[in-house]
C-alpha cells in the first residue's frame, strides 16, 4: 500500500520497480493531490495499480464530522472518477485518524476502511534499513504494508519486494487481499 499526498518526484522509479517485479499495489491517494498531478494519476491506473482513496485534505477524520468525512471521501472518490475514470471503493483515513463516524461515513459513501497491519514509517525516517525491515520482518499472511513514495522507499523498494518473494510470499493489491479466504487443515 501507498499513500500519496506528496512524493511525486519518487513514483516514476516505484512503477518502474513494479513493473520489473511484476507486483500490483494499491496506491491511497489524496484528492487535493490528484488534483495536481492528473498525468501521474493516469501512469498509476495504466500501469494497473489498483487506485483507492485516501481523503481530499489529509484530515484527521476521527475529528471531523460525518458530513465532512463524507464530503472528504466523496470528492475524492469523484475526483479520481474525473481524472480515470476509476471509481474507488477502498478508503484509507490519513494518520490512520477513525472512529465509528469515520467507519459509518466511509460505508455510506461505499467504501470500505482499510487499515495497514506493518508500518514502514518512511514518511519519518528516511533510513532505508529500517524501511527493510520494519516490510520484511514477522510477516504474516495477509499482511497490508504502508509505504509512502520517499526517496528511500524508492530506492529500498526492489530488495523489499524480493525479499518478500523469495521467502514465498505472493504481493497482491488491497483488494485481492481481503477477498482472499485462507482454508487451512
Amino acid at each position: 500500500m501507498i499513500n500519496v499526498y506528496w512524493g511525486s518526484e519518487f513514483i516514476p522509479e516505484m512503477l518502474k520497480v513494479l513493473e520489473e517485479e511484476d507486483v500490483v499495489a494499491t496506491f491511497f491517494v489524496g484528492g487535493m493531490w490528484a488534483t495536481k498531478e492528473n498525468k501521474l494519476l493516469i501512469d498509476i491506473a495504466n500501469a494497473g495499480h489498483e487506485i483507492a482513496n485516501h481523503g481530499y485534505y489529509h484530515k484527521d477524520h476521527d475529528k471531523i464530522s460525518y458530513e465532512r468525512n463524507i464530503e472528504e471521501i466523496s470528492l475524492t472518490k469523484q475526483v479520481i472518477y474525473d481524472i480515470c475514470g476509476i471509481e474507488t471503493n477502498l478508503f484509507m483515513p490519513p494518520s490512520g485518524a477513525f472512529n465509528q463516524t469515520t467507519l459509518k461515513a466511509s460505508a455510506s459513501a461505499s467504501h470500505k476502511t482499510i487499515m495497514w497491519s506493518k508500518d514502514t514509517i518512511d514518511w519519518r525516517d528516511q533510513d532505508k534499513t529500517l524501511i527493510y525491515n520494519r516490510a520484511t520482518q514477522n510477516i504474516e499472511g495477509g499482511d497490508l504494508i504502508l509505504m509512502h513514495p520517499t526517496k528511500a522507499t524508492s530506492l529500498i523498494l526492489i530488495d523489499i519486494i524480493k525479499s518478500l518473494k523469495n521467502a514465498g510470499w505472493e504481493l497482491v493489491s488491497v483488494s485481492d487481499n481481503i477477498s482472499t479466504v485462507i482454508i487451512s487443515d
